[in-house]
């Protein structure tokens, strides 16, 4: 039976019976079937899985969607059992932060700042100072994290390096709707009209083309782009004759819904992954 820690003394005392390897999720609920995906390759990495379900006030910025975020906690640990975790913390905001927002938090650098966090400033940061946190808390040998949010990866996998975290970190690929829409707490907020809009997200990426999928988003008059980009996977900066994999990366509008999603492309055949 999964059992829930809410404060960090439940935390310390449930982690100390956790037995091997130990493996985190990270989430902020809502969880869904790419969320049980994480966790399944959590379990096949780890002797015991531990997910934490947090809101984290300090990676939406003004305008975004905090008090409407979806919190369904008890749908949330029922998939937690279903799926074998040991562990589920879930604590509140004075847990995480006792003394409130924090005067030091982890920055993102330069790649904080393109993409994603060109269009929502100051977003990594928040991420990554709750990842830190976490990460302290939970102690895991392996946190697994998905593929979907790919510049969130990218910056986690730069922090480990970066701060000497002893943690691995492992990617996984994105989980999709049968009709090729990436699964995210988000798509509940949209219309029947505005989900069928939303395939063209994943269909414009499947060109493998820049520009190709460039052309296909902006004939949608249902969709507005934030950004449509091709970028090295390694580095994250433009590709170059030498790359040999990219990023196609998208985030858009529909209605007042905002969208992320990308795939891997071979950049010497267009081939995408």
């Amino acid at each position: 039976m999964t059992r829930v820690a809410r404060t960090r003394a439940e935390l310390a005392e449930l982690r100390r019976t956790l037995p091997g390897r130990v493996g985190v999720v990270m989430t902020m609920g809502a969880l869904h079937d790419g969320h049980a995906a994480l966790m399944r390759a959590a379990a096949g990495l780890a002797d015991s899985v531990l997910v934490t379900v947090f809101v984290n006030p300090l990676q939406f910025g003004a305008g975004e969607d905090l008090d409407r975020y979806p919190r369904t906690f008890d749908a949330d640990l029922q998939m937690c059992e279903r799926e074998g975790v040991a562990v589920v913390f879930a604590p509140g905001v004075d847990v995480v932060y006792p003394y409130g927002e924090p005067a030091v938090r982890v920055s993102a650098g330069p790649l904080g700042d393109r993409f994603e966090g060109a269009h929502r400033p100051g977003h990594f940061d928040g991420v990554l100072t709750v990842v830190a946190k976490l990460l302290n808390l939970t102690r895991p040998d392996v946190a697994v994290f998905g593929e979907k949010d790919a510049q969130q990866l990218a910056l986690i996998r730069q922090l480990v390096r970066d701060l000497d975290f002893g943690v691995e970190i492992v990617g996984v690929p994105t989980v999709r709707e049968p009709d090729g829409l990436a699964m995210s707490s988000r798509n509940a907020y949209l219309s029947a009209d505005e989900r069928a809009a939303a395939l063209v997200l994943h269909r414009a990426l499947s060109t493998g083309d820049l520009g190709a999928a460039r052309a296909m988003l902006d004939a949608e008059p249902a969709v507005t782009v934030d950004y449509v980009a091709l970028v090295d996977e390694e580095t994250w900066m433009d590709p170059s004759e030498s790359t040999d994999f990219g990023r196609l990366l998208v985030a858009a509008r529909v209605g007042k819904t905002r969208l992320i999603d990308n795939v891997s492309v071979r950049l010497g055949t267009r081939h995408v992954g």
